[in-house]
């Protein structure tokens, strides 16, 4: 094997792949980049057994082979020479040769046939989507997922199709988030997945061309992405989501519009205060006001109101400042709308006009 390639086009692809590559590996091999080399094309993969990142790349004077390279190395010799350079990579038995200008390394490398094939089944269902509106309900949805959370069905995000209407859900059992969108073609199906929380952080990464189009396949196991170039393969989390549906079922308080910024500013100014384990801040709401306070185990005390005109009863609930935050700063509107079911068991949180978004939190107990 052997090829010449300019340094951008070797970078990009490099920095795309090395982010599903663990840095600790029960399988050393799972350390390296698969590089292929066949009719003036480098394929470059990369896998943790979970999701695989497969890029394609032009290249000249080539001959073919195929070889496994230890990944972050390349990609930091790759980062330091400089901007514009031209590297040739040639094997030689269980090496590669990396050669550009004056500069000469030599990486000790595995052989190809050890490196693990990526286990996919059959993917009956397709459709395809704008990568810059795939990014958007990411962005509004991904931060309400769990971290380790024994309910393993909590650690990733819920996609939802339903013909041509598409629906996100993520959360992590004290908040979540629900982004619903269309599809400019319909479907045909009804199909409910779950990626994993690593698969959908790395895929949020991937999406930096937001005029790129999305094919979109999967099945009960495995889901594909192509973005261009790269192909994003993922293997599902097989288990049942949640019904979530039953929150929207109940009676609510009055709705209460409060501006964007005041409610932000406000928050992250009473939170200082709070107990640094539980964010905890109450909220005392009656017609013309909504005070929030919070104290802590060293007897600091914080308290601030801010004007609002509220028609519903008087109420007094307490949630994690932290989850309000994040709710409120990922709204686009000026003006966020607070709604409080009457049993008092969450806040729904979305802006005043119809949007495709809506962020839950549950109250805590203080």
């Amino acid at each position: 094997m052997k090829f010449i390639i300019n340094r951008e086009n070797l970078l990009t692809p490099l920095q795309q792949i090395v982010g599903v590559i663990e840095k600790r590996q029960t399988m050393p091999i799972l350390a390296n980049v698969l590089m292929v080399v066949s009719d003036d094309f480098l394929i470059l993969t990369g896998t943790d057994l979970e999701i695989q990142i497969v890029a394609k790349v032009s290249i000249t004077d080539a001959s073919p082979g195929s070889i496994t390279v230890p990944a972050r190395k390349l990609l930091d010799l790759c980062r330091l020479l400089p901007n514009g350079a031209d590297i040739q990579l040639e094997q030689q038995n269980d090496k590669v040769k990396v050669l550009s200008n004056r500069s000469k390394f030599s990486l000790s490398c595995l052989p190809s046939e050890h490196y693990p094939e990526f286990a996919e089944s059959e993917m009956d269902k397709q459709f395809t989507i704008n990568a810059g509106k795939f990014k958007k309900a990411l962005e509004k949805t991904i931060f309400c997922m769990a971290n380790q959370d024994v309910r393993y069905y909590l650690n990733g995000l819920m996609l939802n199709i339903s013909n041509n209407k598409m629906k996100l859900v993520a959360s992590d059992g004290h908040r979540l988030s629900i982004f619903e969108d269309k599809l400019e073609h319909e479907t045909g199906y009804e199909a409910r997945i779950i990626l994993p929380r690593k698969g959908v952080l790395e895929l949020y990464r991937l999406l930096d061309n937001l005029e790129t189009e999305l094919t979109v396949m999967f099945s009960n196991n495995n889901i594909k992405i192509t973005i261009g170039h790269l192909i994003f393969t993922a293997k599902l989390v097989d288990a049942k989501y949640p019904d979530f549906g039953k929150v929207f079922q109940q009676a609510f308080y009055e709705p209460i519009a409060i501006p964007k910024l005041v409610l932000k500013d406000t928050l992250t100014r009473v939170a200082v205060l709070a107990n640094e384990k539980f964010k905890g801040v109450t909220f005392d709401i009656s017609s013309k006001s909504m005070k929030i306070s919070t104290h802590n185990p060293e007897h600091d005390e914080a308290e601030e109101e801010i004007s609002i005109d509220y028609q519903g009863e008087e109420l007094s609930i307490a949630f994690n400042a932290q989850y309000l935050l994040d709710a409120v700063s990922n709204l686009d509107s000026d003006t966020a709308v607070l709604t409080i079911a009457s049993n008092a068991s969450s806040c729904f949180i979305d802006e005043p006009n119809q949007c495709e978004y809506k962020f839950i939190v549950m109250p805590m107990r203080l």
